[in-house]
């Protein structure tokens, strides 16, 4: 199985929520754009004012799209 990492987005603040949504969309078009296979995007709640955006991408893209997306962090993914 190949690799994959999570390029993490990190909103903190009342508005953290909406924030994280809104942009997990545009990870959404973005992958559609580029036309990228094997993602998964979405947002998660880490505390009521923290919440994070995320893209699942196969490690070979990893650098590229840090250099383009500028995510605050990133993980390998299981």
């Amino acid at each position: 199985m190949t690799e994959r990492v999570k390029l993490i987005w990190d909103f903190r603040g009342p508005n953290a929520q909406h924030i994280a949504v809104h942009h997990a969309k545009h990870l959404g078009e973005y992958v559609a754009t580029e036309k990228l296979q094997n993602t998964i995007i979405g947002d998660e709640e880490l505390s009521p004012v923290h919440h994070t955006a995320f893209l699942v991408v196969e490690k070979s893209l990893m650098d590229s799209l840090r250099e383009t997306l500028k995510p605050t962090r990133g993980q390998l993914y299981d």
